[in-house]
């Protein structure tokens, strides 16, 4: 367990820099998204499989809504597209795509593998835990990351509508 935790640590480090050194948003994008993955990766292999799964359907789930509202908001033309089309020719997804089946046979061997008495992930933590330590002592933390989150919605709102431009 030792080894995933470390191997997923150094591919999101690895393409987390990736995310940062990248010029082209949509190759930065996919790149976060193996980042997020790699995150994921690692609570999986600490013994949090709920803390895991919710990094997937949470934080992918929010960038792609993110992505669609983006691209929506600028209302791209077919001239876009197929400068966009030239950007994501199949070399671009290779970096992505190793890092992302890597991490797939690391979550299968940690998932399926039979654990050798390894240091980290000797106890799983489970739902009622997490909720019992987010609304205990991290009550005030968590409301005010829900107002954060509230008002970056209303601000986004209100600078993509249409009425805003003119």
């Amino acid at each position: 367990m030792e080894f995933a935790f470390y191997f997923a640590a150094g591919a999101a480090v690895v393409s987390t820099l990736r995310v940062i050194t990248h010029t082209n948003p949509v190759h930065a994008l996919l790149y976060l998204i193996v980042s997020l993955l790699a995150v994921s990766m690692c609570f999986f292999s600490l013994g949090a499989p709920f803390a895991g799964v919710l990094e997937i359907i949470v934080y992918a789930g929010a960038i792609m809504v993110l992505f669609v509202f983006v691209v929506m908001m600028l209302n791209l033309g077919p001239a876009i597209a197929e400068q966009e089309r030239q950007w994501l020719k199949p070399g671009i997804w290779a970096g992505p795509t190793v890092l992302s089946a890597l991490l797939l046979v690391q979550l299968l061997y940690v998932l399926f593998g039979t654990s050798n008495g390894a240091v980290i992930g000797q106890q799983t933590v489970d739902a009622k835990a997490v909720g019992i330590a987010l609304f205990g002592p991290y009550l005030l933390a968590v409301e005010l990351a829900s107002m954060l989150l509230l008002a970056a919605l209303v601000a986004a709102y209100h600078l993509g509508r249409h009425e805003a431009k003119e």
